[in-house]
């Protein structure tokens, strides 16, 4: 396959964002607080909460903003109103401090010798960029939603990624864990591979195995580094 630079969903392919999630929730509201749940509704929240800038009702809000906001309502509905304004602040802080699948750092380590690599995430610049100097992701530079003021699945994000990496689309390969956001990337024209996170909601939901529509199916980032001959 000639391509010449990989784009990175981030938040449940690169991250485990509920077992980071769930563990800021911890540390900062107590072991008496079932984390998980916590994690589980502020994610659910995540769509919703992005759609509301999509569909206009909402103007461009980074989503930093949009977690801060929908946090009040996830510690409401646990009956956890009285948690301060400061702790919230740090608590929203959390999804910066998501940790790599144990796959991550050397393949990307590898995949980064032949190719440029990139998130192409919902994630404001700030948040993907602390989350990648605490994690050590080897990013080439930071592309996605806050770039072009468009959450993901507009067409808009994934057609910047070839015109910002000057490189036609079917030499830009998508790398996710959700079919959905693949769908989307191959309707730009990009080349698109799937990765198999079955952990990603703690065994909760199991995800397809495979992509039939995708370029590639793999379980892990060091496997897709052996498919691209890296």
């Amino acid at each position: 396959m000639d391509v010449g630079a990989l784009v990175f969903d981030v938040f449940g392919t690169v991250v485990d964002w509920r077992g980071g999630v769930a563990r800021e929730v911890r540390r900062l509201l107590g072991p008496s607080v079932d984390a998980s749940a916590v994690a589980d509704d502020w994610r659910r929240r995540y769509v919703p909460s992005m759609q509301q800038v999509r569909s206009g009702e909402l103007p461009w809000t980074p989503l930093d903003a949009l977690h801060r906001s929908s946090l009040d309502d996830v510690l409401a509905d646990a009956g956890l109103s009285g948690v301060p304004a400061e702790v919230r602040d740090e608590l929203t802080l959390a999804w910066h401090r998501l940790d790599p699948w144990p796959d991550v750092v050397p393949g990307l380590t590898r995949l980064r010798r032949e190719h440029v690599l990139a998130p192409l995430s919902n994630g404001n610049v700030a948040l993907i960029v602390d989350m990648a100097r605490r994690a050590g992701l080897p990013w080439d530079c930071v592309l996605g939603a806050e770039i072009v003021r468009h959450y993901k699945p507009d067409r808009e994000v994934y057609d910047s990624a070839p015109r910002l990496l000057a490189l036609p689309p079917s030499r830009v390969l998508m790398v996710a864990a959700h079919v959905e956001d693949l769908a989307a990337a191959r309707a730009s024209g990009l080349r698109t591979a799937y990765v198999h996170r079955p952990d990603e909601s703690g065994g909760r939901r199991v995800p397809p195995a495979t992509d039939p529509d995708a370029d590639l199916s793999v379980r892990s980032f060091e496997e897709l580094a052996d498919r691209l001959g890296a």
